[in-house]
């Protein structure tokens, strides 16, 4: 068994091929690749691009036939010119290489163009639907321009001669506060830094350091379209949108187009055309303002003629207004003093009337005697008849007693006949009972006043003000200085007049106690 371990593997004769290891051959084969294909353009259709967490950008690149992998590296990806989609076909310049890690090769991406306009073209078509279809370019969106903006924020770059076109036409037409913006207009990070710069105008609190604009103009010079595709990218589309100033898009030349003119409020052909936008001529104003005086001028002169015309007409078919005048102040003296003949005899037939009829009417004392008699003899019958009526009852008592012999039937008539003596006294009794009941009564109702009146809470150290017309003052909002009020304490009422108090005196320090004298120093122990 030991033998057959340590005899060599035997050659098979003829080969004389050197040995490799696996990593050997990988390395070989990756520089006879990279050797081979240093610098190679690949046209094909991305698939299933995936952006790593480390930053790097795996792809396939494929066309009816192959599929190739391709790696981008992280610091590439950011100068790339393109955003990856999946499906768009693209041109990739680059090296071709090997992953020995899964033997495979793969195509190492320097740049990334896309493949002609017409793919170009057919991807911003793409896009352009589907943000149509979320409504961002709906009229309904657009907002009003301004007719005079105080302030205009220009967002473009500040070395192209477009801000210069923007300045120079607008100092033509109505000079204005420009805020510039700059932004980059092409290149990567272009369209970060216009929606930045859109959002950031919007973000401007009014009245503030910074005065926020009320127009925006975003602008750039002419181009390609690949130029131009800073402005066709859905961050900048999407700012466009939800500006809520109002924005006019002068991006490139009369005959090109990008999506931020389908989503701004108002597009420019150029970015000259978008200060004439945003401005009138202030000349023309004048002109017209100036016209308009002088068009006013006549008008009123004209409406004034006729006018007076009208009323000079009115004055001939009317009579001498002194005579009219005359012949009413007359009339109005013949009413007067019937006026005062008609009251005077008015007020003496009143006069008469009143004393017939005192005449007729009894002096209130002998109305009160004859009422006093009436009750005297009302009393007196009344006395008379119950003192009659009780000589009945007692003479029927007596009688039916000495008819009847049973005891029983005597005690029960003579219980009633007292009870009917005792009846005027029970009436007597009841009437002083209903009234001390009333008395209470009112007791208690006086008492319930007294405890939820006022006057209870002043006796515990509250006051009530009241205005001069005695209405009672709630809040010290509606009182000025120098307004007189009065206040209701316990024990009476005292005028007041509102104003500032003068600040207390500052109370006076106590005087410092004298130090005491320090003891005399300790002396030695020793």
């Amino acid at each position: 068994m030991s033998d057959f371990f340590s005899d060599p593997v035997p050659t098979r004769p003829g080969t004389n091929l050197p040995e490799q290891t696996v990593s050997d051959l990988a390395r070989s084969v990756k520089r006879t690749v990279e050797d081979a294909f240093g610098y190679v353009r690949v046209r094909g259709e991305i698939s299933q691009p995936k952006r790593h967490s480390s930053g790097h950008l795996y792809l396939r690149l494929k066309d009816d036939a192959a599929v190739i992998e391709a790696v981008c590296w992280k610091g590439t990806v950011a100068r790339l010119s393109v955003r990856p989609e999946d499906g768009m076909e693209v041109v990739c310049t680059g090296k071709l290489t090997t992953y020995p890690g899964r033997s495979q090769y793969q195509l190492v991406i320097d740049s990334m163009e896309l493949a002609g306009e017409g793919a170009l073209l057919k991807m911003l078509d793409e896009r352009k639907k589907r943000l149509a279809a979320e409504g961002l370019f709906n009229p309904e969106r657009k907002k009003p321009l301004p007719f005079l903006p105080r302030v205009i924020g220009v967002v473009t770059s500040p070395t192209g001669a477009v801000i210069r076109d923007i300045l120079h036409r607008l100092a033509d037409r109505f000079p204005r506060h420009v805020l510039l913006w700059p932004v980059a207009v092409q290149g990567e990070g272009a369209a970060q830094q216009v929606a930045r710069a859109i959002h950031g105008f919007n973000s401007l609190a009014p009245g503030g350091s910074v005065p926020r604009p009320d127009l925006i103009i975003v602008a750039r010079g002419g181009g390609s379209l690949e130029d131009l595709m800073a402005f066709n990218e859905e961050i900048v589309v999407r700012a466009a949108a939800d500006s809520r100033i109002p924005l006019i898009s002068a991006v490139g030349h009369e005959t090109d187009t990008t999506l931020i003119d389908f989503a701004s409020d108002r597009r420019a052909p150029t970015p000259t055309a978008a200060a004439e936008m945003a401005v009138p001529v202030r000349a023309e104003l004048l002109d017209q303002v100036l016209d308009d005086e002088r068009r006013l001028h006549r008008a009123m002169t004209r409406a004034l003629d006729q006018r007076r015309t009208y009323v000079q007409g009115l004055a001939r078919g009317l009579g001498d207004p002194q005579s009219l005048l005359n012949g009413l102040s007359q009339r109005l003296d013949d009413r007067g003093e019937r006026l005062i003949l008609g009251l005077r005899s008015d007020i003496e037939r009143r006069r008469t009337a009143v004393r017939q009829l005192g005449l007729k009417l009894r002096h209130p004392r002998e109305v009160l005697r004859l009422a006093a008699t009436r009750l005297d003899g009302a009393a007196r019958a009344l006395r008379t008849g119950l003192d009659g009526a009780l000589r009945l009852s007692e003479g029927r008592y007596h009688r039916i007693a000495d008819r009847l012999s049973d005891r029983s039937l005597k005690r029960s008539l003579a219980d009633g006949a007292a009870r009917l003596a005792d009846l005027p006294t029970r009436l007597d009794r009841a009437h002083l009972a209903g009234l001390s009941a009333k008395g209470e009564r009112l007791a208690q109702l006086g008492r319930l006043l007294e405890s939820v009146s006022y006057r209870g809470v002043l006796s515990r150290g509250f006051a009530l003000v009241s205005d001069a017309d005695g209405q009672p003052v709630t809040r010290a909002t509606g009182l000025s200085d120098g307004q007189r009020v009065t206040i209701a304490f316990q024990d009476g009422n005292l005028p007041a007049i509102i104003g500032d108090m003068p600040a207390p005196a500052a109370p006076a320090k106590p005087a410092r106690p004298p130090r005491k004298a320090l003891a005399a120093p300790q002396g030695s122990l020793f």
